[in-house]
């Protein structure tokens, strides 16, 4: 058996990376970005539902009926309030929509990313159109998106009437105060919802408003303002698993993104550059969050494991011993609250790690071994028919810590369309017991490659053995 000792761990995960430069798995998620979802736009009669999927079984449930500020407030918005459309330019088929509000009088529209993303990545295939409360209809020309904050600008080929304003200053809001928001739900015709404002929720990478009131699929885009008619928030998602808990992305990022819009000369002919770039700026602040200090080691038996627990990352454990196999696996699970929204078939910027002990007192070491070999799987990491993804590039080596042998298997897979970035899985088994063993894995989506050797590394030079129990 080859044994590299530590010194050498920096070139064997360069030999992994550079036999295949690019990606990662889909990332276990944690139980709240699980259970947290972007609100999907709704559907078109017959269409197939997009991922995620849509957000609750009381979707279909009917809005509560609205206050009579909430009636003043429709009366006086209905105008500037918009679905968006995605259509296939092939037939001129609905494909998703979601909803919109005209800024000021201005022919500019806030909306979320997520609501035109099919337009923004593929312009060949996809186009916009607006239908607003009366029924008119008309182009959407995309001029901007902020994919870390689920915002895009769009033109019309109309104005606004002035309600919705997105001036300079913030909306100063108490926690309880009332909010209302405002789109197409389910695509059933327009509406108004009643809920309270509660806070700034801090788990996900960037700032959201809790929205404790009901947002349904295909509000996605819609605007949620104070009672004096002052935008607070975009309504963007919900829980899953809750009752009324939605989210909404503050309006200070909305007025950023105006702001780029007005300093523009023109629109962007091809927005895939520019997501990327905004993905590899994402990342950088990621992985300089996540290691700002040294991963914080528990004990697992005799193994020293990295893990990260803060605001962004959340840890869970749990032991299942298995009687009809006469083994006992101890999991550890730590992962990333939220991930960025590319496409309904891809979130990236995520970084989830997880190990698992695994002992026997009643199987020989020959059993033994073969069930480390088959808990030791290289799997599920994706092929070279992704459109998103090339296939995964792996490689396989015997390494050393300090104190610990390890089987490391490296992936490295690399993004199509968004060029420099990468997903990375590292997986590892420890080598020195006969009758136990700890598997550990992290996967790394959407970062540079020199960010993904640096996460890789840490995590693979934490791992030790400490005193036996």
């Amino acid at each position: 058996m080859k044994l590299v000792h530590t010194a050498a761990l920096l070139s064997f995960l360069s030999a992994a990376a550079c036999a295949a430069p690019q990606a990662a798995p889909a990332q276990p998620r944690s139980p709240l970005a699980a259970a947290t979802e972007a609100l999907p736009p709704a559907l078109a009669p017959g269409a197939t539902p997009p991922v995620p999927a849509p957000a609750d079984a009381d979707n279909n449930a009917a809005l509560p009926p609205p206050s009579s500020a909430a009636q003043k407030l429709y009366s006086s918005a209905k105008a500037d309030l918009l679905q968006i459309r995605m259509l296939l330019k092939n037939g001129r088929s609905q494909s998703t929509v979601g909803s919109g509000f005209m800024v000021g009088t201005s022919n500019l529209v806030l909306t979320n990313y997520h609501v035109v993303s099919q337009m923004a990545l593929d312009p060949d295939v996809y186009a916009g159109e607006y239908v607003d409360t009366d029924g008119k209809r008309g182009p959407v020309e995309l001029l901007a998106v902020d994919v870390l904050h689920d915002l895009a600008v769009v033109r019309i080929n109309r104005s606004g009437t002035g309600f919705f304003n997105v001036p300079d200053k913030l909306v100063k809001l108490t926690q309880g105060q009332y909010l209302y928001s405002l789109g197409n739900p389910l695509d059933l015709g327009f509406a108004i919802s009643e809920g309270s404002y509660n806070g700034v929720v801090t788990r996900s990478f960037y700032d959201q408003l809790m929205f404790t009131g009901p947002i349904n699929s295909g509000m996605s885009g819609g605007p949620s303002v104070t009672v004096a008619g002052e935008v607070a928030g975009v309504n963007v998602s919900k829980r899953r698993d809750g009752e009324l808990v939605s989210f909404l992305v503050p309006v200070r990022y909305a007025q950023e993104l105006l702001k780029k819009v007005a300093a523009q000369t023109a629109a962007p002919k091809d927005f895939n550059p520019l997501i990327g770039q905004q993905l590899l700026a994402h990342q950088k602040a990621m992985i300089d969050r996540l290691l700002d200090a040294p991963l914080s080691v528990k004990m697992m038996g005799p193994y020293l494991v990295p893990v990260r627990e803060s605001e962004q990352v959340r840890c869970w454990g749990r032991s299942n011993v298995k009687a009809e196999a006469s083994f006992t696996a101890d999991t550890i699970s730590c992962a990333m609250e939220s991930a960025i929204y590319v496409s309904d078939s891809q979130q990236t910027g995520h970084v989830s790690m997880s190990h698992q002990y695994v002992r026997s007192a009643s199987l020989d070491k020959v059993r033994f071994a073969v069930l480390a070999s088959t808990l030791f799987k290289v799997e599920n990491l994706g092929s070279s028919k992704d459109t998103r993804l090339t296939g995964p590039a792996c490689s396989e080596q015997f390494v050393a810590t300090k104190t610990l042998p390890l089987r490391a298997v490296t992936c490295v897979r690399a993004y199509r369309k968004f060029a420099g970035l990468y997903n990375f899985t590292l997986m590892s088994a420890t080598t020195d017991d006969a009758k136990a063993s700890l598997q550990s894995r992290i996967d790394v989506s959407g970062v540079s490659y020199e960010n993904g050797m640096r996460t890789t590394r840490a995590f693979l030079e934490t791992l030790g053995r400490g005193s036996k129990q």
